[in-house]
Formats: structure tokens, sequence, C-alpha cells
């Protein structure tokens, strides 16, 4: 018994926590920003996701409540995930969420700094502090959060945000994280996958599948808000040689099974 406890525990403290933003535009319709990932060797190699990524613990300094709005509000377990997707956002996108936000920093300037915070070059915090930003945490709204099954290497427990994008900014990949930006509706980004077009993660598709069943920036954040967020962990099944995905209908997306 104690032995399982102890196995257990080791997993749970291998789940690192990482914070995703989907970033809205509406022009004709809702488009949703997405990147492209970098050639590499591991899972996210050249997939199309939103930003996002590790919390860090720069992200969870109490220092931040003078630089933010909405920190008071916002649960304690959430505060340094909602920094962490907004440092990511501006890391690899150059779109920052906040009060007195210059756009008159030339595209190589703002790269040049985007690139130093994310080699922990330059602090973000600092980086703010400088350019006398205010954050706005409410600007952000819990969409979902989901948790990497135990088999499938490294777990992760993110938390997926929406937010609307400001106007006035560009989104430009940091081209090395992220190697191309899209402004995309839900629906044809989920055609491009179908098709292969573009490769996306099941967790990508899932949130975009339930975005797209929305119209309107407001009535996603609405609907985001009176709904209960679960913990999503898909479920995994062996089937003869084959092991499918299997999302409980309880986590918004409808019942859902897909091969592995």
């Amino acid at each position: 018994m104690m032995a399982s406890l102890l196995k257990i525990a080791e997993a749970m403290s291998d789940i690192r926590s990482s914070a995703t933003i989907l970033l809205i535009q509406e022009i004709e319709a809702l488009e949703v920003l997405m990147l492209k990932r970098y050639q590499g060797d591991d899972i996210l190699s050249g997939a199309m996701m939103f930003p996002g990524g590790k919390l860090e613990a720069h992200d969870e300094i109490d220092s931040w409540a003078e630089l933010t709005i909405g920190w008071d509000a916002i649960p304690k377990t959430e505060r340094g995930l909602r920094i962490a997707a907004i440092r990511e956002a501006f890391e690899e996108t150059g779109i920052m969420l906040g009060q007195n936000v210059k756009n008159d920093a030339s595209e190589a300037e703002t790269l040049s700094v985007r690139k130093a915070i994310e080699a922990d070059e330059l602090s973000f915090y600092d980086y703010v502090c400088e350019q006398n930003i205010t954050l706005d945490l409410h600007a952000l709204t819990l969409f979902s959060r989901w948790q990497t099954p135990p088999t499938l290497g490294r777990r992760f427990d993110t938390h997926f945000y929406l937010a609307a994008a400001p106007k006035g900014q560009t989104a430009i990949a940091d081209g090395r994280e992220a190697v191309k930006t899209e402004w995309v509706t839900p629906r044809n980004a989920l055609n491009l996958a179908a098709n292969r077009q573009r490769k996306m993660l099941f967790p990508t598709r899932m949130n975009l599948k339930m975005l797209g069943e929305v119209n309107e920036f407001e009535t996603a954040v609405n609907q985001a808000k009176i709904r209960e967020i679960h913990k999503v962990e898909p479920k995994i099944e062996q089937r003869g040689d084959e092991r499918y995905l299997i999302l409980d209908p309880k986590f918004g997306y409808g019942h859902v099974e897909e091969l592995i």
C-alpha cells in the first residue's frame, strides 16, 4: 500500500503546470490565433497550437500584485498561471495583454526583447516595470483545463484561457519556438487538420471544436463562465492491438473516441 502511494506521489510530482491562451479577434468572423511550432524531435514538432508554455517560479511572485489588474479577485492558484499565459503570448507572438502598452517600438526591437525574456537574459517582471505596463488578469477567462494521461510521456496540467486580442498589436512569430502565426476560424482550422494540411494535437482540436460552437467572443466568454470546468484527463482504452483516447461527455466535448 505504501509503495503504491509513493508511486502516485512521484507521478504527481512529474506533472508540470502550464498555461495556454486562445487569443480571439472578430472581423468578419470569430478567429483564433494559432502558431506553428518549430520542427524538433518531440510530439509538438510542427504542430499548430495556441500560444502558451510552462509556469515558471517568477510568474508567481507576490510583487506582481502591484503590476496587475484583478490580482485580489483571481484565485491564488490561478494568478501565476495567468501571468504565465500573458508572458508566453508576448514571447511567442509579441502581443501583450495589459494597459499602457506602447506600440511605437520597431519590430526588431520588440523581437529582441522577447528573445531576451525567453532566454532568461531579461526578467519579464522587470520589463513590465520599466515599460509601466499593467497586466490585465481580468482579460483572461478560464476556458478549459487538461491533464496529460500517465501513459503519454511528459505530463502537463494545462489551463486554457480565452482573451480578446488587443487592437493595434500585430502577431509576429518569434522564429524559434514559433515559426508562423495564423488567424483562422475554428471550423477552418479543424478542416485543415482533418485534411492533413496542419498537424494538431488532440486537446487543441477538442478546444477548437468547443470554441467553434459559438459565433461571438462574448458568447464564448459567457458560456465558459457558467460552465463547470472539469480537469480533463482522457481515458486510454486498449482494444486488441489498438489504443483509443476517450472523453466522457461531462467534459463538454460530447462523447469522443479517437484512435491513437
